[in-house]
């Protein structure tokens, strides 16, 4: 039988290994193989760069010449191009990492059609002397495809936007003939909408996967008054020895993280957009190769690593809306195994998220969009339902109780907070009517409890109706109710000092029009408790992972796998999953394959890679 090496079916299994697409790939890949234009939303680990991969390399078997994909970020593109030229793709960068030499070499393979795929930042792309080169390739039809990579960076209502994506629009305008795909993991109608007339794809399809990921865990706890310890606590419980991510939102809170964790003896290191050049690449590569980093950073990282085994992500700040929470979560068990979402969450999330927006430069719609988005949010962090169906919902899409995250596995208690609602918008009220002074939530609920401070005393308070009348709730719990209150929009805060006032919905809930059903504030477990957040398996993220599955013997040929994996990356100067993936070991080491041939119908190893590394792979498991 006659093989048809253009086939995007053929191109999968002897390139990349896998036998089969997933999800709508393959409706995908044969659209933009004949030459259509599409917009893609898949989730992070859903195969998203495949999409474009397999019919680059079907093109330009047919003669079409390179695919050049816009990319955002040096790591991202040398990661890719490492793993494509392992996998036998001729593909390479231009960035700013090259010197004029190397860049000069590689403008020669492109402009000779050779190179498969080229990767650029959209500044580079955009400008004349690139796109004089690019319009000599299109008239020797040698330019193939577009594809452009994270587009929710041209959404204005995007988590991410970088004005020099709006450019790319030129694009279209000038090589019109040339087909473009457009993938993101994240945007909501409004960004869609965005991205579709901000680089004209009014005639493309549309691809929208579930954005489902059932093998991360939703967490989201009350932040008590020693955040890190509760991370801290997580990470010994449920993570081990394992690779995760802590967001926060301050360099100078990353780098306190940091050195707290690394004198608690985890191996933890700071990231950040201030930090030396020099330092953060030395911190990402660290990352990318080793077992076991904690890498705690602000969101200027994260776009684009590909790291497949990062067994968790946490928060110690809120983000700013559910796209950005979906998206740094998403960076979490991208190899299918389990994977955990953790963020702690408190009153002065909500305060700080709002000031950002009401004192950001941005005009008036703006602000009440990304009002609208951190709403969202916060309405997920106070769920006492299912977290999945909520984080989904705001995708557009339906679905079930997961059985996979908090609320789910252990359903909170509630409680009918309307009238302490009632109590403490009174006394927000009256502080206004008495002298038109307004004050912050430490003095608000002294005054609700009763408790007789200098401030108080002051003011006379005491004197107040308000005064003591909510004596019956912990400090803990007031703070809960204001959070709450906040959150729906009842409250808001004001100034330098997060002064309290009512908005207008206040006018129902004092009425008792509305009702409040909050959440029972947890315990807090005692420091150094152990198992208090494992999941229903009992297992930790590690013996999930690692194991897959694996017997005795199997466990130690995967051992001996990953060891000799390791060798090989540092010989190619690549992270070791590039090379191989982990599920992929797991698979040798369970199948234990005894010849060339059995060895390649395991999933991920393509022809280049069994030419290159199968009978060294067949000697380990000899051994």
């Amino acid at each position: 039988m006659k093989i048809d090496h253009h086939a995007p079916q053929h191109i999968l299994q002897e390139v990349f290994g896998y036998s089969a697409f997933r999800g709508a790939q393959a409706d995908i890949v044969q659209h933009v193989s004949g030459g259509g234009d599409a917009l893609v939303l898949m989730p992070t680990g859903g195969g998203k760069s495949l999409c474009y991969q397999v019919p680059a390399i079907a093109r330009h078997r047919g003669g079409r010449g390179v695919t050049l994909v816009v990319s955002p970020l040096i790591a991202l593109m040398h990661d890719q191009v490492g793993a494509l030229e392992e996998a036998g793709v001729h593909a390479a960068f231009l960035n700013s990492t090259l010197s004029s030499e190397e860049a000069s070499r590689i403008e020669r393979e492109m402009m000779s059609g050779r190179l498969v795929m080229l990767y650029a930042a959209p500044e580079r792309i955009t400008n004349p002397r690139f796109l004089a080169q690019l319009d000599s390739l299109h008239e020797r039809g040698l330019l193939s495809l577009f594809a452009i990579d994270e587009a929710h960076c041209v959404s204005q209502w995007g988590h991410d936007f970088r004005n020099e994506y709006l450019e790319l629009s030129l694009l279209h305008e000038r090589f019109p003939d040339v087909p473009r795909v457009a993938l993101t993991a994240t945007a909501d109608d409004i960004t869609r909408a965005d991205i579709i007339e901000r680089l004209r794809l009014q005639e493309a399809r549309v691809f929208i996967s579930s954005f489902d990921r059932p093998n991360i865990r939703y967490t989201i706890v009350e932040k008590d008054s020693k955040p890190r310890e509760q991370l801290l606590r997580f990470i010994r419980d449920e993570h081990e020895d394992d690779a995760g991510v802590v967001y926060c939102q301050s360099r100078k809170k990353v780098e306190e993280t940091a050195a707290w964790l690394e004198a608690e003896g985890l191996k933890a290191l700071p990231y950040h957009a201030g930090l030396d050049t020099g330092v953060r690449q030395r911190h990402q590569d660290r990352f990318l190769r080793e077992d076991g980093i904690v890498m705690v950073a602000t969101v200027a990282f994260g776009m684009g690593i590909d790291k497949p085994d990062v067994r968790f992500v946490a928060h110690l700040d809120l983000p700013k809306n559910i796209e950005s929470y979906y998206q740094e979560t998403g960076r979490g068990g991208r190899d299918g195994a389990a994977a955990n979402a953790w963020m702690t969450y408190g009153l002065a999330d909500v305060v700080n998220q709002r000031r950002m927006i009401d004192d950001s430069p941005s005009n008036e719609e703006f602000k009440q969009v990304q009002r609208g988005k951190l709403d969202a949010l916060l309405a997920l962090a106070e769920a006492t339902d299912c977290r999945r169906q909520r984080l989904l919902g705001y995708f557009g899409e339906a679905s079930q109780p997961c059985g996979n995250c908090d609320n789910c596995i252990s359903p909170p208690a509630t409680w009918d907070g309307t009238e302490a609602a009632r109590k403490m918008l009174s006394c927000i009220y009256r502080f206004h009517q008495n002298g038109g002074q307004r004050f912050g939530a430490g003095h608000l609920i002294d005054v609700l409890r009763g408790k007789l401070t200098d401030k108080v005393g002051q003011y006379g308070h005491q004197s107040l109706s308000t005064w003591a009348v909510g004596a019956d709730l912990s400090e803990q719990q007031w703070r809960a109710v204001l959070r709450q209150l906040i959150a729906l929009g009842h409250v808001f805060t004001e100034g330098e000092y997060h002064t309290l006032a009512l908005a207008e919905t206040a006018r129902a809930v004092l009425k008792g029009e509305v009702q409040l059903l909050l959440r029972v504030p947890a315990s807090a477990p005692k420091r150094g408790a152990r198992g208090s957040t494992r999941g229903a398996s009992g297992k930790s993220g590690r013996a999930a992972a690692e194991a897959l599955d694996l017997d005795g013997q199997a466990q130690q040929r995967f051992e001996a796998l990953k060891a000799w994996r390791s060798e090989v990356a540092k010989e190619h100067g690549l992270p070791a999953y590039v090379i191989f993936q982990n599920v992929t070991l797991a698979e040798m080491a369970r199948a234990n394959p005894q010849s060339l041939d059995e060895l390649s119908g395991i999933s991920g190893v393509g022809a280049k890679k069994l030419e290159a590394y199968g009978r060294e792979i067949l000697r380990v498991l000899e051994a």
